[in-house]
């Protein structure tokens, strides 16, 4: 079971070697991520995009990609539908986001021909490993969904359990959280907390332990669940998924530990056919490689 980042790592060396499809590869900080992960054994990568560009920011940045497969293709979009494809066919094992907007990138993902949509919910995975906690944290959603119905909230719980499952932890405690850990009929995202912990119960979502409604610090400190006198609660402060109530709390707590804290974190967009990389500009380069790392160890469990 992995607890922290090196965990990954580590499993990453026991899977096949993966490749990403990196659409409009022309983008520094992306460059430098996958040429990174290709040093670091974790995947290889086939970049799309203008060659031109692609070559000649290598060599101001003096990396060196002689020996990486390039498709040049200078219309953005196009070369997104082109990277996708790869992936659509079997290429490559991941797909991931250069020097596109989100809008134009989530289009080829969902493209009905070559892109990677199932019937599956589009969900956002963020994977935490924090100094000080024991054990990885998955948050969802934090970027996608700005307001989960009942039913999304049990997809999200789905799609991030399956990241879990992958990353080696068998049966992953899910905390739907909400600003009080009691039921609350003036607060509907205790109500729906408590509808997904019966869902559960009831094998309508599987392969997980959900028990909500939590506050936060009942979900991942065992010493508040004490002070607190929940100890006789399913999740007493050792929760592995944390789900939010909306984008909103989901965001601003992501963006209060990785600004706050000392963290290591990765990022997949999942419910696809496979792992999609949907990094921001603003993401650091230890972020974008280890959402490659994240993929690859996804891919994997796809693959089997």
């Amino acid at each position: 079971m992995a607890r922290t980042f090196d965990d990954l790592l580590k499993k990453v060396a026991e899977c096949s070697t993966k490749k990403v499809a990196v659409a409009v590869a022309q983008d520094d900080a992306v460059l430098e991520a996958v040429v990174a992960a290709k040093e670091k054994n974790i995947a290889e990568a086939i970049l799309v995009g203008d060659k031109d560009k692609i070559e000649a920011i290598a060599a101001e940045m003096k990396i060196d990609i002689s020996d990486y497969e390039i498709v040049d293709v200078k219309d953005d979009y196009e070369a997104a539908l082109t990277a996708v494809k790869l992936v659509h066919d079997g290429k490559a094992d991941m797909y991931m986001k250069g020097l596109i907007d989100t809008k134009s990138f989530l289009k080829s993902v969902l493209d009905k021909e070559v892109g990677l949509r199932t019937d599956k919910t589009l969900s956002h995975v963020c994977i935490f490993d924090v100094e000080g906690h024991d054990g990885l944290l998955f948050l969802s959603d934090v970027a996608f969904i700005p307001y989960p119905d009942l039913e999304t909230k049990a997809n999200i719980i789905r799609n991030t359990v399956e990241i879990a499952h992958a990353c080696g932890i068998e049966t992953p405690k899910v905390a739907p959280l909400a600003a009080v850990e009691v039921v609350n009929p003036k607060m509907p995202a205790t109500v729906e907390a408590a509808e997904l912990t019966k869902m559960c119960e009831e094998g309508k979502i599987t392969g997980c332990i959900v028990d909500g409604p939590l506050s936060y610090d009942l979900a991942i400190d065992p010493e508040a669940a004490r002070h607190k006198g929940a100890t006789d609660r399913k999740i007493v402060g050792d929760a592995d998924v944390l789900l939010f109530p909306d984008i909103h709390a989901g965001n601003i707590l992501y963006k209060a530990m990785v600004h706050n804290a000392k963290v290591v974190n990765g990022n997949v967009l999942t419910g696809t056919k496979a792992p999609v990389i949907l990094t921001s500009r603003s993401d650091d380069f230890e972020t974008k490689v280890n959402s490659i790392v994240v993929a690859a160890v996804v891919a994997e469990e796809l693959n089997k």
